[in-house]
């Protein structure tokens, strides 16, 4: 059956990766669960997608993983012939469950919440049960008769006539396994032999919603390697059940005349779905025992089933997963259309390069995906275009807006440096008027009127109004950022994937600009629409974004000067441009270098002539020239000789100097080493709160070879600190390099042309813009900002308490820390100049974290700091 033309192929959302085979997989509402091949259990975040916690969960590779409807219990089962039950919480391990007999591998775990009692479905086809609240139970891991110490056919036999016992296998990592709160031995009485003539694969607990019990009572279904699938009546009291020796009873039996293994269920009402060999999916009406239709889903097993929102998710063992449409029979008895016109395959596609093993679906409104599992080392999550289905039953949500707005974004190659983009440019510029009138802002694009300027990117105005009257009362809050990028060149390979198509993967977003400084802008644009939404926008909120910030802001100020009373009156400036000072630790920044970018020519009268022919010690060469006057503007320990360069630089002031100390502090204790910390301060506050100046390249006339060449050119660039006025120290530099030269007695000529400039900035933290910011923040990271501890090669290690899932319920809670007040080595061009032309204080925010890459290839940003940073932005909207 082909997929229908008209369904969308489904939307790959994110990826998880693991270092062995995922096996199995649950969810919850916060959290996914991966079992794996080397035993243990993975806890992703189903909110942000970061690894939350790993542990070693058993001996052998988890087989099944099974979290009860009321996400009270969540059920392991494994190689190793254990079962346990965890808090989904907080991955306590609150029950060890085995079996007297040598049970095998138990590939499939059931739970009755009307019994508290957990089944088993094993490799030596056998169904095993267990009350969780039957002290009758209650065991002891020195008990003879567990799997670990009760005598082995093969490891503790000897050969003939004595001899030692073959040693067991022993593993260092086994003692990271929890113990176990109880211990349960299952009752000798509990269970059923050859329940299956074949391995029990599969098993789940229904309501009884079928003529064979009664509405409300529990049934367990079990499907087996022989081909057949049971159905059995459970007992809550043995004793009071005709034979007391047995606790559950067949009371059907279907698929008897195949001996094709079950290998997956799913049930929706009275109607079961089993999943066979070569592809093949049955459907079964439970209350007549019937096989309604054959499926052919698959060109290999089917792996896994999943029933979710009326749709039949499957998977098969060539790495394959399809959706099909569902309608139940009943529905269509009084028609001429047929059950086999009703079933359609809506997609089938290529999930995994391997068999898929495991698959699960989300319930959260906002987090609605199909999840599957593979060889192949990957979780992925898979949202299918619902809007674009006849049938669809989901509505975006803003959350899913904000990353479906961020890919189409991010997938604009904005880069402003290349004349050949800007077309490019310009189509992304119109990408955000759009999406800024849809979402409710009045916009306009900017240009400039002067023929210098009129091939600069536009800049794009959005105004959201605010609900406080009258306007004139209202606060007026500029955002400023620029939608354009720097080159994403990949023709080595450096990029993972496409750099224009974001991609998801553990936990992070992956694409140029998602970093720098597209995700910062949509996180605030969404952020405005939440406050509207709940009616709780009072400011004006103003989106000012350029097109050419990579680039110098070329242009830029003279569009804002143009178009000042379009703007209007600003009370508050905030940038998003930038990132924090490690991986772990939210920042403030409240200090930029400015930036002089010059170019120093050196020309000769003569033209390009032969070194060897034409060269002699009387003639002056103007590189030689230029690399003797470049010389001049540095002397030892990087100190900038140009006279007066210092002068106006501001003193460092108690409280800054104790800033600094912070910032060390936060530092040596993140990263140890053998960095004093009086050393690690010198390096940060000389990369901040000093100038320099650096020479960047030479550039000379006439091909390569023995030449003297006619011109030569250098562009040098100048670090300005606060304190530094831009126009005096164009002065100092012109007047340095000419006095100089003219030291120099050269023939030739000299010319020092300013390509570029940018204001140093300095705010004030103490100010209400930065004082709103730190509350925002405290707020919303809260007391723990450290990640996950990894390992050298990356593997994330056993979580220490407190550190985990759930940590909240084992630790008292801290007092929010405060951001890290930190200043940056960089540039920002327009910081400055837009304090200065609308007399408003600025405050920079930095969104994403140091390992973001930005300007680098892979640049990312996590998921956790997007959806942080537009609760931030809320916080501070609503606030100022």
């Amino acid at each position: 059956m082909t997929p229908s033309p008209l369904i969308p192929d489904p939307d790959l959302f994110h990826q998880l990766h693991h270092s062995s085979s995922v096996l199995t997989l649950a969810v919850s509402d916060e959290y996914i669960f991966a079992g794996t091949q080397d035993g243990e259990i993975t806890v992703w975040s189903l909110a942000t997608l970061e690894l939350v916690q790993k542990i070693q969960a058993h001996k052998r590779s988890v087989l099944s993983l099974h979290l009860t409807p009321d996400h009270s219990l969540l059920f392991s089962s494994a190689g190793d012939a254990v079962v346990s039950a965890w808090c989904p919480k907080n991955l306590t391990r609150l029950y060890e469950i085995y079996s007297t007999y040598d049970v095998g591998d138990i590939f499939c775990v059931a739970y009755s919440k009307q019994y508290e009692t957990v089944y088993i479905g094993a490799q030596n086809a056998s169904i095993q049960w267990v009350c969780l609240t039957d002290p009758a139970n209650r065991s002891s891991q020195e008990s003879a008769k567990h799997p670990d110490l009760r005598n082995h056919r093969f490891f503790d036999s000897k050969a003939v006539g004595g001899g030692a016992a073959t040693p067991r296998r022993t593993d260092e990592k086994w003692t990271l396994i929890p113990k176990p709160q109880t211990i349960l031995e299952i009752p000798q009485g509990s269970i059923t032999q050859y329940a299956h003539y074949g391995y029990v694969y599969c098993m789940l607990v229904a309501k009884g919603s079928t003529v064979l019990v009664d509405a409300e009572e529990e049934i367990l279904i079990s499907g087996g390697g022989d081909g057949t699938i049971k159905m059995w009546k459970l007992g809550g009291d043995r004793q009071e059940e005709d034979n007391p020796e047995d606790g559950i009873r067949e009371i059907a039996t279907l698929g008897l005349d195949d001996a094709e293994s079950v290998l997956s269920l799913a049930i929706d009402g009275s109607f079961l779905y089993s999943g066979k060999l070569d592809g093949f999916i049955e459907l079964w009406d439970l209350d007549t025992k019937q096989k309604l239709r054959v499926i052919k889903a698959h060109t290999s097993d089917v792996m896994t089933l999943q029933m979710s929102r009326g749709y039949l998710w499957s998977s098969s063992a060539v790495g394959t997963a399809s959706k099909h449409s569902t309608v139940h029979y009943g529905e269509y008895k009084n028609t001429t259309e047929t059950v086999s016109q009703k079933y359609q395959c809506l997609a089938r596609w290529k999930a995994h390069d391997g068999k898929i093993l495991a698959s699960a679906t989300s319930s959260q409104v906002t987090n609605q995906f199909y999840i599957t599992g593979g060889n192949d080392n990957k979780v992925s999550l898979w949202r299918f275009d619902e809007a674009a289905c006849a049938t669809a039953e989901l509505s975006k949500e803003k959350e899913d807006m904000m990353f479906t707005s961020l890919r189409e974004f991010v997938s604009y190659k904005t880069i402003s440096s290349r004349s050949e983009f800007s077309e490019d440019c310009r189509k992304g510029a119109t990408f955000l008027r759009v999406l800024f009138k849809r979402l409710g802002a009045h916009v306009e694009v900017l240009s400039s009127s002067s023929s210098s300027a009129s091939h600069h990117n536009p800049v794009v105005l959005a105004r959201f109004s605010g609900k406080k009257e009258p306007a004139e009362s209202r606060k007026r809050i500029l955002f400023y950022g620029h939608y354009d990028v720097v080159v994403a060149d990949n023709k080595r390979g450096a990029w993972t994937g496409d750099p224009f198509a974001m991609r998801g993967s553990d936990g992070y977003l992956y694409g140029r600009g998602v970093s720098d400084n597209k995700g910062p802008i949509i996180a605030a644009l969404y952020a405005v629409t939440d406050l509207m939404a709940s009616k709780q926008l009072d400011s004006d909120v103003i989106f000012l974004i350029e097109g050419e910030e990579e680039s110098g802001s070329r242009g830029f100020q003279d569009i804002v000067r143009q178009h000042h009373d379009t703007i209007g009156k600003i009370d508050h400036i905030l940038i998003a441009n930038s990132y924090w000072l490690d991986d772990d630790t939210p920042c403030l920044t409240y200090g930029l270098r400015g930036v002089l970018h010059a170019t120093v020519c050196i020309d000769s009268r003569n033209p390009d002539l032969h070194s060897g022919v034409d060269g002699s010690y009387l003639m002056d060469e103007p590189l030689s020239d230029l690399t003797t006057l470049l010389s001049k503007l540095k002397g030892p320990k990087n100190k900038v000789m140009i006279p007066r360069f210092y002068e106006g630089i501001l003193p460092l002031t108690a409280e800054e100097d104790a800033r600094f100390d912070q910032i060390t502090t936060t530092l040596l204790q993140r990263n140890a080493g053998n960095v004093p910390a009086k050393t690690l301060k010198q390096s940060i506050m000389a990369r901040w709160r000093e100038p320099n100046v650096t020479i960047h390249r030479y550039k000379v006339s006439g091909p390569e070879g023995s030449l003297v060449s006619s011109h030569a050119s250098g562009n040098v660039s100048l670090r300005l600190v606060p304190g530094q006025e831009i126009r005096d120290v164009i002065k100092m530099l012109t007047e340095f390099l000419e006095t100089e030269f003219g030291n120099m007695g050269s023939e030739n000529s000299i010319t020092i042309t300013i390509d570029n400039q940018a204001e140093p900035w300095l705010g004030d933290p103490a100010n209400q813009i930065f004082q709103t910011l730190e509350g925002a923040v405290m707020e919303v990271w809260g007391p723990l900002f450290k990640s996950m501890a990894a390992d050298e090669s990356g593997k994330v290690v056993d979580t220490s308490p407190g550190e985990g899932i759930g940590a909240e319920d084992s630790a008292a809670p801290e007092k929010p820390r405060k951001p890290l007040y930190i200043r940056e080595g960089g540039s920002i061009p327009a910081i400055r100049f837009l304090e200065k032309e609308f007399g408003a204080p600025a405050a920079h925010f930095p969104c994403g974290q140091a390992s973001d890459a930005a300007h680098l290839a892979n640049e990312r940003m996590r998921v956790t700091n997007l959806l942080k940073s537009r609760e931030i932005f809320g916080l501070v909207f609503q606030r100022l």
